[in-house]
């Protein structure tokens, strides 16, 4: 397959990042699981909807995602559900990504977690700026009208 047919099995999705937030660019990063969590991840029962993605020591972290432990496993086995995850990109996009967050009011959001045709799971982050509550009001109404506007079409014909 090639990249343009990439086929993505999500195990997350954040619905609310692109109402919450302005996302001027998006990006796709590996992440470092264990065996329970790429397990549980593929029961599809994560959330990343409260997650943010930051630099801790010079290397980039997802944290605050809720990967639940998987139940099949031992105890001894387990993960701790909300730990902080490792991202894997590339060491040019890393120091572009910095300079960008050191910006005020631009954070990382986590888009959505899936699995890539190679299996790999990855995280699709958005370099976002915050919305105000007149910006939600404009969108939620734009939304509206958008789906109104096709209503019409659709009974016009």
């Amino acid at each position: 397959m090639s990249r343009d047919t990439e086929v993505k099995k999500y195990a997350a999705q954040n619905r609310r990042a692109r109402f919450d937030f302005f996302i001027d660019d998006t990006l796709e990063a590996g992440i470092m699981l264990t065996g329970t969590e790429v397990k549980s991840l593929r029961n599809g029962r994560a959330s990343v909807n409260e997650a943010y993605a930051g630099l801790k020591g010079g290397e980039l972290f997802l944290f605050n995602a809720y990967i639940p432990e998987y139940l099949q496993a031992g105890r001894w086995l387990q993960h701790e559900p909300k730990r902080p995850r490792k991202l894997l990109i590339r060491r040019r996009e890393l120091d572009k990504l910095a300079a960008g967050i050191k910006q005020k009011g631009v954070t990382l959001i986590p888009m959505s977690v899936y699995f890539n045709d190679r299996g790999m799971a990855k995280v699709e982050l958005g370099i976002a700026t915050g919305k105000k509550k007149h910006d939600k009001r404009n969108t939620e109404k734009e939304r509206t009208w958008q789906r109104d506007k096709a209503r019409l079409m659709r009974d016009k014909n």
